[in-house]
């Protein structure tokens, strides 16, 4: 009876490991393309980022660009391909924020009020005597808890 169940065993094992699902060919398209890019302008935190990118095959170009916190903005511009791989050249340039213009109106001219002098109001103060003078004790410093041991030496 056991020799029945291993055999019966053995064959769902083969029927169901000769059912195999087909698996998909993968579509590898042989002349990828495509362009994006995003620009980051927060002027509540400071934070101004960008970025674009292209590519036309095998080639990759872009760059991006940040504001550090020494106040330049760092630009990132790459390259990547099959034959030089990913190179990057960094510049740096200083962030130029342009000031509003302000229209100022000269200041009317008016007369400098009269200078007077306020009242002063003398009183006698209490004398205190200084308290008692506490002197600090010596520094003592505290007692060691174990005797020091000498290092162990290795053979």
């Amino acid at each position: 009876m056991d020799s029945k169940i291993v055999v019966f065993i053995c064959l769902v094992g083969v029927a169901s490991a000769s059912v195999i699902a087909p698996v998909p060919v993968a579509r590898v398209d042989p002349l990828p393309q495509y362009s994006y890019g995003y620009d980051v302008q927060d002027t509540l935190t400071g934070d101004f980022k960008g970025h674009q990118e292209n590519r036309n095959g095998d080639l990759v170009t872009g760059s991006y660009s940040v504001v550090d916190p020494d106040g330049t903005r760092r630009i990132v511009d790459y390259t990547a391909d099959p034959l030089n791989g990913f190179n990057a050249v960094v510049r740096r340039e200083p962030l130029v924020v342009a000031a509003p213009a302000r229209v100022v109106a000269p200041a009317p001219i008016v007369a400098p009020a009269p200078v007077v002098a306020p009242a002063r109001v003398f009183a006698s103060a209490p004398i205190v005597a200084p308290g008692p003078y506490y002197a600090r004790a010596p520094f003592a410093p505290a007692p060691l808890l174990a005797p020091r041991l000498p290092a162990p030496v290795y053979f």
